[in-house]
């Protein structure tokens, strides 16, 4: 099983800059592919950047630019550097696992959210 802990969402003004973390411990082959999804209220859940197994990135292109994507594989952790905070971005913000060979995530996060004022 594995376990993934997300922190450092919170209240930020448009314009403004967070760092979310996502901790994974339990049974992780490395390197799994990970990535970050958000919610927004009445809206689907959607992938806002990941990382494949072999260490591709890849973003949504409403966050291009402006969002960035580390992990630290000592210590299974996943980042996301969020830039020039738009309103939009608000949303509740999801890390995900992948097994190998999944092309869904297997695991996530309890949510971190993220609110981004006009």
């Amino acid at each position: 099983q594995v376990q993934l802990v997300e922190s450092g969402g919170g209240l930020v003004q448009a314009g403004g800059s967070l760092r979310l973390s996502c901790a994974a411990s339990g049974r992780i082959v490395v390197p799994n592919a990970m990535a970050w999804y958000r919610q927004a209220p009445g809206k689907q859940r959607e992938l806002v950047a990941g990382f494949t197994s072999r260490g591709t990135t890849n973003y949504a292109d409403s966050v291009k630019g402006r969002f960035t994507i580390s992990r630290d594989k000592a210590r299974n952790t996943l980042y996301l550097a969020m830039n020039s905070l738009k309103p939009e971005d608000t949303a509740v913000y999801y890390c995900a696992l992948f097994e190998p060979y999944s092309n869904s995530p297997n695991y996530w996060g309890q949510g971190t959210q993220v609110t981004v004022s006009s």
